[in-house]
């Protein structure tokens, strides 16, 4: 089993000992964009690596989140609790959100 918190303050070392950026958030998100841009890439043109650049998005996600303080393994944790609790239906042929999976 993966400890992401683990991964997420390794991650963020790399950085630091490499002298990548550990300030600029928004070029953060931006690199990650592109990352997540070559990933469908070589999935689109069937290629070998598409594996090792779902894992560069992952590596940028988990060094954003610890930039930003966020502990990555609660937050998707929550979210896939949350969203096994969304109520779907068909509307006029689209799968809609009809219940956000709040508890009351």
């Amino acid at each position: 089993m993966i400890d992401l918190r683990d991964l997420q303050k390794k991650v963020y070392q790399n950085k630091v000992d490499k002298n990548f950026n550990v300030t600029n958030v928004a070029m953060e998100f931006c690199l990650t964009h592109e990352e997540l841009a070559e990933a469908y890439r070589a999935y689109y043109k069937k290629l070998p690596d598409v594996g090792e650049e779902l894992a560069d998005v992952m590596i940028y996600l988990l060094g954003i989140a610890e930039i930003l303080n966020i502990d990555l393994e609660v937050e998707v944790e929550k979210k896939v609790e949350k969203n096994k609790r969304r109520v779907y239906a068909l509307v006029d042929g689209v799968r809609t959100k009809v219940n956000d999976g709040e508890v009351a």
